[in-house]
This record gives C-alpha cells, structure tokens and sequence, in this order.
C-alpha cells in the first residue's frame, strides 16, 4: 500500500509567508509585510475559533496549497448555516496530484464535524481551471457576485441625473462624508476612549 504524498495540517503563524505567496491576489494590496501581518492575525483567529479552520496542504512535506474553511450563514437574510470554502488555491507545479480533491475533503469533513449540511465556494470568472474543477466536484452556480468601486458606482448612478439632481446628490454625500470624519476624530462618550 503506498502512502498518500498530500498531507493537510492547520496553518501556523510561519505560514504566513506561504500564504502571502499562494493568496497574493486575494490580498489588500499593501506591501508584504503588512500582508504577513494580516494572514498571521487570520490564523491566530482560525486556531481560536471552532468555527473557522484555515488549512495548509503539503505534497512531499513541502506547502503547495491552502484553504480557509469558516461556518456562516448562506447570506444575512437566509441562515441556513454554511461552510465557506474561502480561497481553495494551489501552487501551479502542484496540480493534478490530489491536493485540491485533499483540500474539498477537509471542507467535507469540518461541515460534517459541524452538522453543516451544504458547503459554498467561489472561483474567480477568469479561472477556467478553478471553474471546472469545482463543477467537477458538484458545485453549481447559485449566484454572481459583482464588486465596484464605490466612486465607479457613484458615477454611473448620477451619471443620468440632471445638474440640479446631482448637486442635491453630492450634497448629501458630502454631508455622510463629513459627518464620518467627525465621527473618527471624535469618540462618542462611554466607549472607554480616554
């Protein structure tokens, strides 16, 4: 019988460089340190929680692959409870030897740990690769999920208004934006601010 060379393991805090390579895209953009510290508060907070497991994948003892598995709720209105399966990534030298299959079976495993009868991921649209194998593995699509930069969205939506129409727009925008500001330069009284 020949052993299995994918093993899984829960990240550690010297990960985070790993990780910073194998998730840049998924990152803010910030530079590498600041991104270091990021995933090194994301795993200490996935080791604390019994509702979040972030896990490493190593083929040949060498970490070739990642995910970040967390139980929610399928969306703020609908809480019928969900594992998300955040950023299943492997490196590119690493496909097509059990890693990614490695990583879905853990994301079974903690949901079925859990009681957790459905598990949701995302691809991005541009991954064909990713794509297919999560139709593979029975994932089908059940929604699009669209980002925008908000002064992108603000544009197209007073982008058919007229002047008059805008400057009431803006106004008010300006207004939520000034009352923001004053709102972080000073702390509302009880909130343990000194």
């Amino acid at each position: 019988m020949t052993r299995s060379l994918v093993t899984l393991r829960e990240a550690a805090a010297s990960d985070a460089l790993f990780l910073v390579e194998l998730w840049h895209e998924s990152l803010r953009r910030a530079d590498r340190q600041d991104q270091c510290a990021d995933l090194e508060i994301v795993i200490k907070e996935a080791a604390a929680s019994p509702e979040r497991r972030l896990v490493i994948a190593e083929y040949n003892d060498v970490p070739v692959g990642a995910v970040f598995l967390k139980v929610t709720t399928l969306s703020p209105i609908n809480l019928e409870p969900i594992v998300q399966v955040l950023s299943p990534q492997v490196l590119p030298s690493a496909r097509r030897k059990g890693v990614g299959r490695a990583l879905m079976e853990e994301a079974v495993t903690f949901a079925d740990q859990l009681g957790v009868a459905h598990v949701m991921t995302a691809a991005s649209s541009t991954s064909r690769d990713g794509n297919r194998f999560l139709a593979r593995m029975g994932f089908g699509a059940h929604a699009t999920l669209r980002v925008a930069p908000t002064a992108v969205l603000r544009g197209k939506l007073t982008s058919g208004l007229t002047a008059g129409q805008r400057a009431v727009a803006n106004r008010g925008h300006l207004g939520q934006v000034l009352a923001a500001r004053r709102s972080m330069r000073h702390p509302r009284a009880g909130t343990g601010a000194a």
